[in-house]
């Protein structure tokens, strides 16, 4: 049986929960709160969620990119998120490098918003966005006009792609700046996997000014 320890609001959790909805894969989720954080951080003292528990195979799998790696290789499906062939599984995961850390400088922006006002960081924020606006140039001039970010599949980059760019593109809006990657955002919107990990985590947005 697999174990999900994450949160609803997280756009890393919604990323693996991306890839578990898409092939309908059998899981538990344990939500990381007050309850929960001292089980959780006894299993990973990392403390970075999510992380993956497969009783099964007795393992405990940790970083998102890996853990959808793993479901592929163990718990595979229809959507198949990394492909056989070498030279497009780099770019596969080239790409999934590239959301990550779209993810990461989009998270001081959101971080920020939730701070007291006193402890609020305006050169932080204005340097964060300026490294999206240039991430969001190196995406849009690798997208075209239909599919997804390494071809006409869906995979492990895009499953990063989907959450990075839905909150990114609220507290760095496109502006019209960058088509392709506002037609990209309506194709992830559309996937049934990404609407129910966005609709699940609805009721928590009020905790996060931004989402």
């Amino acid at each position: 049986m697999l174990t999900l320890y994450g949160h609803p609001i997280s756009s890393f959790t919604w990323k693996v929960l991306i890839a578990l909805y898409e092939n309908a894969t059998p899981f538990d989720l344990i939500t990381v709160d007050q309850n929960t954080y001292a089980d959780f951080i006894a299993k990973w003292p990392m403390g970075k969620f999510p992380i993956l528990l497969d009783s099964d195979r007795d393992a405990m799998i940790t970083e998102t990119s890996v853990i959808i790696e793993y479901l592929d290789a163990y718990y595979p499906g229809p959507t198949r998120f990394v492909p056989k062939d070498f030279d497009t599984a780099l770019e596969v995961r080239r790409w999934d490098r590239v959301f990550d850390h779209l993810n990461v400088t989009m998270s001081k922006i959101v971080v920020d918003n939730i701070r007291p006002a006193d402890q609020r960081d305006s050169y932080g924020v204005e340097e964060a966005k300026r490294i999206v606006r240039g991430i969001y140039s190196v995406i849009e001039a690798q997208l075209r006009d239909d599919g997804f970010i390494a071809g006409d599949s869906f995979t492990l980059a895009d499953c990063s792609a989907a959450p990075a760019l839905w909150y990114a593109t609220r507290n760095a809006p496109l502006d019209g700046a960058f088509p392709r990657i506002a037609a990209y955002l309506q194709r992830l919107n559309a996937r049934p996997s990404f609407q129910r990990a966005v609709k699940e985590s609805e009721p928590l947005f009020h905790m996060y000014p931004g989402a």
